[in-house]
């Protein structure tokens, strides 16, 4: 997902295991009423807008403020809460799931390394830390030292270290703080030798790469103008630029690089090429990968932009050049995408290397000289290489079904790494040679427990207009198949994002617990290339609605879980998902996770990040995406008079990517709806964002919380 972090500020998930193997509960013991539960008296306003002759009722707009700033929402947040943890005091499976989390969590964790002249630079946390430390060594075999340990940034562990990347001589280190979970990051740079901080500071930088200049003189980076007083976590983003800081200066005398003011809703990110020559400046306008290029000569005194790509139409990244022979990875002409070769003395002529496969190729990068290619199979990571000239060299094995990630690496230098972890495999780090083909393990985890236990399904179900969806059901090997099992449906759907299969102690915690595990590869994502995204948004996204109720519908029918024993969860875009659909199918589900979601459609392009969005949502100011919009935005189509599933929101008050006013509004309305007695809470985490950065026992907290909810009403014994 880090790609989405520098171009484009995605709502992305949040992700989700113990000795018991217990089967669900019948029915009428899962739906069984929860006690009564009072409410706080949420005050309701008379704000209506009119948008193409339709009133639309907005009675919790001022749930929208920022919980900082009015201590009206602050109050309404703290009288939630309390309610909220009453009731989750009550669940027997609360602690349960915290200890066995906890647990799994407890294991040595490694970063993929990078390395800059002779040092290797790498994360590591040894299981319970709030955050990962920064390791460096000197040569591969050297031990590491500590470099940088931000858990002595805060007390409550809510401060993280966030991207960073060394000089290419490895003697400095850039590095950005993030606070409390905002995607604001504070930018610093560290002395390797010494491990001193250089009075060097940036601030108001978000959604950024950060990249050096060949010589280690100074870097380039991507900022906001600073927010209004009181607007830092609401106001939008807007007229992002390119700067240039060199070391030893004040922020105040950093050099504007690009800049488009006539067009202030383009984003724009810069990487120096691997030879140094070149800044390559990429622009955005959404969340589409639907990309500008513009290059600046860095050999030039006067750095004059010359554009390379200026339509946005495709998707195009740097994979590496040989002077003004430039490699991009682009889907141009290749919806499932390609590798081209462009010379920029002609950027229109691009020769291709390696054709459109049946697989989806999601990354490139020249590693020595040759070139990895990674593709997505049904979901499911493949790896090869290739020479610069797009000649297959070989297959690179992978362990099993998974992930696989990483392989960056340099022109010149035939040494990569990446990480392949499954649903039941934690992240294993592989150094891989491209001479000789040979990998072995940098960093294995030992685990407390036995991977072989679990077994991971790829099953394919249809959707109601009969397209094919793949799905992977996660569980304990040895469990009773003969009955179904409560079971968490977990999707997203959107953004071109792909659900490939990866590690979550959480989530391994209820499948420990004899829960079942599904994720669904939803249309909207990126699973199947760009025409499975483009099936999934716009006027298009109730096919990803439809395609979660039918892996539901799928998982019933196949006796994998019964009526009444099934929980859905999705996060950002995913908890839009999920609020969709139990307003479309109550009767579905019995219980439902909605994290940190886009719940009011109609009004999510006001705040922060929210206006990227539209190239997935559309336009709430253009009629026929408003009326698109208003049939499925969770906010406005809770039903009156029908039984919802227990429903948990989950969100936090720093969120400032999917703002917290939209759990808020939707929270209120539920609860003041007659959705039956089952119940309707909020759980609002403090000194915590949209995912990122949050400590390590804040995430087993939530999860436990979430899960012991799920397991009381889908019937999952945990005690």
């Amino acid at each position: 997902m880090l790609r989405h972090i520098y171009r484009a500020p995605l709502a992305l998930a949040l992700l989700m295991t113990a000795p018991a193997m217990a089967q669900g509960a019948e029915t009428s013991v899962a739906a069984a009423p929860a006690p009564a539960l009072t409410y706080p008296n949420t005050a309701r306003g008379d704000t209506v807008d009119t948008q193409f002759g339709v009133d639309v009722a907005d009675p919790y707009r001022w749930l929208e403020d920022d919980v900082r700033v009015n201590p009206e929402v602050a109050a309404w947040v703290a009288a939630e809460n309390q309610v909220t943890d009453a009731y989750l005091d009550t669940l027997p499976g609360r602690d349960v799931f915290a200890k066995r989390m906890t647990e799994l969590y407890n294991y040595e964790r490694f970063g993929l390394p990078e390395k800059a002249g002779d040092r290797y630079f790498y994360t590591r946390n040894d299981g319970l830390q709030p955050q990962s430390l920064l390791y460096v060594r000197d040569g591969l075999a050297g031990e590491g030292r500590v470099l940088i340990d931000p858990n002595a940034w805060a007390k409550d562990g809510a401060t993280a270290l966030a991207e960073w990347t060394p000089s290419k001589d490895g003697t400095h280190l850039l590095y950005a703080v993030q606070d409390g979970g905002t995607d604001w990051r504070i930018v610093r740079v560290k002395d390797v030798a010494t491990g001193a901080d250089l009075p060097d500071e940036v601030r108001w930088v978000k959604f950024s790469a950060l990249d050096w200049t060949k010589d280690g003189s100074g870097f380039y980076y991507s900022r906001f103008p600073a927010p209004e007083e009181g607007e830092t976590f609401q106001s939008l983003n807007e007229n992002q630029a390119v700067w240039f800081h060199k070391l030893g200066t004040p922020q105040s005398d950093d050099v504007l690089i690009h800049a488009t003011p006539d067009t202030p809703a383009l984003n724009h990110t810069a990487q120096v090429t691997d030879d140094g020559r070149y800044l390559l400046v990429t622009s955005s306008e959404g969340t589409d990968a639907r990309y500008g290029l513009t290059l600046y000569d860095l050999g030039k005194r006067s750095l004059k932009p010359k554009p390379l790509v200026g339509d946005f139409a495709d998707n195009w990244e740097y994979v590496g050049n040989d002077g003004p022979l430039f490699i991009f990875l682009t889907n141009k002409d290749a919806p499932r995408q390609r590798l081209v070769a462009m010379d920029i003395r002609k950027p229109r002529a691009l020769t291709p290397l390696v054709a459109e496969s049946e697989a989806t190729l999601v990354g490139a990068s020249q590693v020595g000289n040759r070139i990895i290619l990674s593709y997505l199979g049904d979901a499911k990571s493949e790896a090869r290489m290739v020479t610069l000239g797009g000649q297959p060299v070989a297959e690179i094995n992978l362990a099993d079904i998974g992930s696989a990630s990483g392989f960056g690496g340099k022109p010149g230098n035939p040494e990569t790494f990446y990480a392949f972890s499954s649903y039941a495999r934690p992240t294993t780090i592989y150094r891989l040679d491209t001479v000789t083909g040979d990998s072995s393990v940098f960093a294995e985890p030992k685990l407390t427990f036995d991977p072989k236990q679990f077994s991971v399904e790829q099953r394919f179900y249809k959707s109601k207009d009969g397209t094919e969806v793949p799905m992977f059901v996660v569980m304990k090997k040895g469990i009773d198949r003969s009955k179904g099992s409560p079971t968490l449906l977990y999707g997203y759907g959107g953004f071109n994002v792909s659900m490939t299969p990866a590690f979550s102690p959480t989530r391994l915690a209820w499948v420990d617990k004899g829960g079942v595990l599904a994720i669904a590869n939803l249309r909207g994502g990126g699973e199947y290339g760009k025409a499975w995204h483009d099936a999934g948004r716009l006027d298009k996204k109730q096919n990803v609605f439809d395609d979660f109720i039918a892996a539901g519908e799928y998982l019933i029918g196949e006796g994998i879980t019964g009526k009444g024993q099934l929980a859905i969860e999705g996060g950002s875009n995913g908890g839009l998902l999920v609020g969709a659909v139990i307003n479309q199918r109550p009767d579905l589900f019995a219980a439902a996770l909605p994290a940190v979601g886009v719940m009011d459609m109609l009004r999510f392009d006001r705040f922060t990040a929210g206006r990227y969005w539209v190239d997935d949502y559309g336009y709430p100011s253009k009629e026929a995406d408003f009326r698109n919009l208003l049939t499925y935005s969770p906010y406005h189509n809770i039903k009156d008079g029908v039984e919802y599933p227990a429903v948990l929101v989950t969100t936090a008050d720093t969120d400032d990517r999917v703002v917290p006013g939209h759990s808020f509004k939707y929270t209120a309305a539920l609860q003041h709806a007659d959705a039956g007695d089952r119940p309707h809470l909020i759980r609002i985490e403090t000194r915590a964002g949209h995912g990122s950065g949050k400590p390590t026992d804040k995430i087993i907290t939530e999860a436990a919380d979430k899960y012991a909810f799920a397991a009381k009403w889908t019937g999952l014994s945990v005690e």
